[in-house]
């Protein structure tokens, strides 16, 4: 009993020569841990589901027609709908250039309050 006492000490010390067969053996089995773990236990790293950038404007590709851009209302900040293509477009104009609003939509919550807007825009 001694001699495997003195074995699965020396694994937990890590006292074996690199290359040697009980050092292979160390080795395979952190291997293993770390490729096969993942796949039985949960470790609840999931990505978030909606990334968004630091500027709070987030930008999905519209097919060939152009890009939706959706802005927070408190970062565009307006009364009419004319300040909102306004603000909106000094928002967006570092990312995207000189663009052109098609359409324009408010987003609301369930209390009827817009929270964010919504942009088509194109390139002319």
């Amino acid at each position: 009993m001694s001699s495997a006492w003195r074995t699965v000490k020396s694994y937990f010390l890590w006292t074996y020569d690199r290359g040697s067969f009980h050092y292979d053996v160390m080795v395979t089995l952190i291997l293993v841990f770390i490729f096969v773990t993942p796949r039985f236990v949960n470790f609840k790293d999931k990505p978030t589901a909606d990334p968004r950038h630091p500027n709070g404007v987030m930008v999905t590709p519209n097919g060939s027609q152009g890009f939706i851009y959706q802005a927070d209302a408190v970062d565009v900040d307006a009364q009419d709908d004319a300040m909102v293509r306004t603000n909106f477009l000094r928002l967006i104009k570092p990312m995207a250039g000189p663009v052109t609003i098609d359409r324009l939509e408010p987003l609301r919550d369930s209390g009827g309050h817009i929270v964010a807007y919504r942009a088509w825009v194109h390139r002319p």
